[in-house]
């Protein structure tokens, strides 16, 4: 064996077994991430669209109960389940009616370092602030989704946990349920990936050489299994590889959004638009072998977008007159503290104190809570919701 070949297995060990450090690093005690974040009462008052004193009353009349007090008697803010709760007992819950369709939201590119997974992610933690039931799907076999939710994709999930014995060409499952994983979050749950998730495409693309019926039937079967499980959500975001392959095509056809992140550089501008090329040609042979694709909304969203590089401004500018309202109007913003978050397998909503200024941090989380709070937006659109007036503007319209 060729000792050059050797050396690309042992990198990837020695890789793995960093990971697994810097998880359990992370995550002490019990190297499983846990979720500090505490939300004082005037933000919780804001996420509520309520007012503090509203708070109040219902924690002095027993309907709710307050947060204990810290030792030297402070509050110390609301978990994300105790807003959950706030949110149940004060009818400010946004879960969609029953009648309504789950949104099944594929976040996609085919050009790597997007910042898709951290999108994905993102996006998720922040529906599950918002209150929204949420179920993210990892479909890549390099599972950097899973890898940021805190789970080690080499040592902490295994075949079994992922897609594959569900789409597998002799599948173990007849349903998705096997495979949903809670974590730290109360309302998100994760299906899982791991690098034998890429078995499944080695699988359909033989099969697919005999004829395709294998592999419409595995798009169909994708789309019944997700949909099945979307009841008990009210959010899906889809996660694919990063490529044009036979999961990517499955996911493609199980979602009812597109949202495309891209970055502000002519290289990542060109392969978006081959790849809005090639899902026309796609989409287009889907539907002439009668499998339908349908989107509530198909939009881009310019993420990594540094507003103080001329080169990024003249990118987005292009995006702009290309793309016209397809492009959100608010990028997410290059920061330094998304890094910092990620180093510690975290998104920004999991931090419970700033890691770098307090001033860039909150600048960071208003530059995020805007930008993602558009796809919320078309979330509740396709539900023919709009967004309810805060207290605070009915009575200052009053």
């Amino acid at each position: 064996m060729n000792s050059e070949i050797d050396r690309i297995s042992e990198l990837a060990e020695a890789g793995e077994r960093m990971i697994e450090r810097l998880r359990k690093k992370a995550f002490l005690p019990e190297a499983r991430k846990g979720l500090l974040a505490r939300y004082g009462i005037a933000e919780a008052a804001a996420l509520l669209g309520c007012s503090t004193n509203r708070i109040r009353m219902a924690e002095e009349d027993g309907r709710l109960p307050p947060p204990p007090p810290t030792e030297n008697g402070r509050r110390p803010g609301y978990t994300i389940e105790q807003l959950l709760v706030m949110r149940d007992v004060l009818g400010a819950s946004p879960a969609r009616a029953p009648l309504d369709v789950p949104a099944m939201i594929a976040v996609q590119n085919f050009k790597g370092g997007v910042g898709k997974s951290t999108v994905t992610t993102h996006l998720a933690h922040y529906f599950g602030v918002q209150g929204y039931r949420v179920l993210v799907v990892d479909c890549d076999s390099q599972a950097t989704t899973t890898t940021l939710f805190g789970f080690n994709p080499h040592f902490n999930v295994t075949r079994e946990q992922t897609l594959y014995p569900y789409l597998s060409i002799e599948p173990t499952q007849s349903t998705l349920d096997y495979a949903v994983q809670g974590t730290p979050w109360p309302n998100v749950d994760l299906i899982p990936s791991n690098l034998e998730l890429f078995d499944v495409e080695y699988e359909l693309a033989a099969a697919g050489s005999d004829g395709g019926s294998v592999l419409a039937s595995r798009f169909r079967k994708l789309k019944q299994g997700l949909m099945e499980l979307a009841q008990n959500y009210d959010i899906v975001l889809l996660d694919p590889p990063p490529a044009l392959g036979t999961i990517s095509l499955a996911v493609m056809q199980a979602a009812n959004a597109l949202l495309v992140p891209l970055a502000a550089t002519t290289p990542d501008f060109c392969s978006t638009v081959q790849f809005l090329s090639m899902m026309e040609q796609v989409t287009g042979q889907l539907q002439d072998a009668g499998i339908a694709v349908e989107y509530d909304f198909v939009r881009l969203i310019c993420s990594k977008f540094d507003a103080n590089d001329p080169s990024h401004a003249m990118v987005r500018q292009i995006m702009e007159q290309s793309f016209g309202p397809a492009l959100l109007p608010v990028p997410i913003l290059e920061s330094a503290e998304i890094s910092h978050a990620a180093l510690r397998m975290m998104t920004i909503y999991e931090l419970e104190r700033p890691i770098g200024t307090a001033r860039t941090h909150k600048r960071c989380r208003a530059n995020l809570d805007e930008a993602l709070g558009q796809v919320e937006a078309l979330v509740r659109r396709g539900w023919g919701v709009a967004e309810p007036a805060s207290e605070e503007a009915i009575v200052n319209a009053a």
